[in-house]
């Protein structure tokens, strides 16, 4: 008698259970059949199988997901049919399990297991999606009030900064203004000085005043 594995998955049984889940997806399978194929390959329950798919592995494959739907509605499109049964001739079935409508002509299948757990998957893909596009968007809020804050931060330092400057170009031009003062002051002075005393070279070299 085998014994059921719970230890941790490794990267090759999530890529085996990846690929097991989309070729079943592809040719048109269920997700239990993919999730009963990998358990009996890896010694795992179907429900082991389930659950590591739709917690951890589905996110990763979510392209994959889509191609493998497509690829199955492609071969669903396709004129050769598989078989020359076509439904809306078929016979209602003696299975207990299959039901039929009076009021109408064709057999109306009650819907299996299988089926069933198809539909909880893509509401549970729904939730998931819900919940992730929930998380995404707290999480721009959150950066949007911090960029809000940060741009209130700059607004109020770039008004500091150009007050300061303002104060250091008045104090500049009052500076200009008393050293073009003193500078004039001093062309007066000397120009005055120069007026009121003058020298003379003597024969040896020697600068003497003049009296005027």
């Amino acid at each position: 008698m085998s014994t059921t594995r719970q230890d941790a998955w490794t990267q090759d049984e999530d890529l085996l259970l990846a690929e097991v889940v989309l070729r079943h997806i592809r040719d048109g399978g269920t997700q239990l059949q993919a999730f009963e194929e990998v358990g009996k390959r890896l010694s795992r329950t179907a429900a082991a199988c389930g659950f590591r798919w739709n917690s951890s592995i589905r996110k990763q494959y979510k392209s994959g997901i889509e191609l493998a739907k497509k690829q199955r509605k492609d071969a669903k499109r396709s004129p050769i049919a598989k078989n020359d049964v076509k439904p809306e001739v078929m016979e209602p079935s003696n299975n207990p399990s299959v039901k039929t409508d009076e009021t109408s002509p064709t057999a109306v299948k009650e819907i299996t297991i299988d089926e069933l757990i198809v539909y909880l998957n893509k509401l549970y893909d729904r939730a998931q999606n819900s919940i992730d596009y929930q998380e995404s968007l707290s999480i721009y809020e959150e950066k949007m009030k911090k960029l809000e804050q940060k741009i209130q931060d700059i607004t109020a330092e770039n008004n500091r900064l150009s007050k300061e400057l303002y104060a250091m170009e008045h104090d500049y031009k009052a500076l200009i203004e008393i050293m073009e003062r003193a500078r004039k002051m001093v062309v007066l002075k000397e120009e005055e000085f120069a007026q009121k005393v003058r020298f003379q070279m003597d024969k040896n070299g020697n600068l003497e005043k003049l009296d005027k």
